[in-house]
């Protein structure tokens, strides 16, 4: 809620659009001055002369795009081909109207590691932005029982012997955070894990390992890219899956390793041959896109980048958090 245009204007008061106090969220009554940072910083005032007529028209909102993307699942490790990770969870709001002066929660996950010990891939790490998180990408399948895909924001691809594909949007979102891994086949190869955009594909018995779920293109910074693609399935026979777009690794093939997901885009790791582990996940990221008259501030366990006006907004890449409990506030 803005502060009028015109007209009366006051500190304090019960009237909405006339109490300064209010628009700040504070009682009607509280005890505040013009000279209060918070006062000087709702009327773009940073110092000098100020008077409630500086208030016209101020807002202590401000209105936030962002995206969220969590931390891609690991590849697993077959005894032929191991599924591929899942995607990371993909979530993106638009004009979201928030307060300046708040603490928000801002978290980045980490991307699941892949296994070398014919079990299944680790899951991704949960992002967040406020209270909105993107779930971590599920590992991909091993040799081992349970040699199924893991459920997650996108599902792990099944390891080969017959596996299923984990679920995606797990939990349920809308509209969906990701999709389902692909099934390994009979024997030899390892399904693909699923996208942001679309479901790993199933392996190909003596075809070769699925490919990764294809990710999403956003526009958020500036220029279309694309995030969060699922890992591919590794194979014994065939071809190794390719990893979906947006940075899912690649599979394996006979004693390969599989390929990492791309680092801070949420995509997840490539399915191992028998011989070598399964790629990591990719990290996620958070990207925020506020006015270029705002400000974002982040607290001290907070890797970012960008915040440079342009084409009048001011954009910044959270690359990663050291703790869980990291905020952003904007003023």
């Amino acid at each position: 809620m803005a502060l009028n245009a015109s007209g009366p204007m006051s500190l304090g008061g019960s009237t909405s659009g006339q109490s300064i106090n209010l628009e700040l969220g504070l009682s009607a009554t509280a005890q505040i001055s013009l000279n209060d940072a918070a006062v000087r910083t709702l009327l773009g005032v940073s110092s000098g002369a100020i008077t409630v007529n500086n208030a016209y028209g101020k807002s202590n909102g401000v209105v936030v795009n962002y995206l969220i993307i969590a931390g891609g699942g690991g590849g697993g490790k077959g005894s032929h081909g191991g599924g591929g990770g899942g995607a990371g969870g993909y979530r993106e709001f638009t004009s979201q109207t928030l307060s300046t002066q708040t603490a928000y929660t801002v978290t980045v996950g980490a991307g699941g590691a892949g296994n070398n010990n014919f079990l299944q891939g680790a899951d991704g790490s949960n992002s967040v932005m406020i209270t909105n998180t993107s779930a971590g990408g599920g590992g991909g399948g091993g040799r081992d029982i349970p040699r199924i895909g893991r459920d997650g924001g996108s599902g792990g691809g099944g390891g080969n012997n017959v596996s299923a594909g984990g679920a995606g949007n797990t939990p349920s979102t809308s509209p969906a955070q990701g999709f389902a891994g692909g099934n390994g086949d009979y024997y030899w190869n390892g399904g693909g894990g699923g996208g942001s955009s679309a479901v790993g594909a199933n392996a190909i018995y003596y075809g070769g390992g699925g490919a990764g779920g294809a990710g999403t293109a956003s526009s958020i910074s500036g220029s279309s890219v694309t995030r969060a693609g699922g890992g591919g399935g590794g194979c014994e026979q065939g071809s190794p899956g390719a990893g979906g777009s947006g940075g899912g690794g690649a599979g394996g093939s006979g004693g390969g390793g599989g390929t990492a997901g791309n680092a801070n885009t949420g995509s997840g790791g490539g399915g191992a041959g028998n011989s070598n582990p399964g790629g990591n996940g990719g990290s996620g990221v958070v990207i925020i896109k506020i006015p270029d008259t705002q400000t974002a501030t982040f607290s001290g366990g907070v890797t970012s980048s960008g915040g440079s006006p342009s084409g009048g907004y001011k954009v910044y890449t959270v690359t990663a958090t050291s703790t869980t409990s990291e905020t952003v506030t904007f003023s």
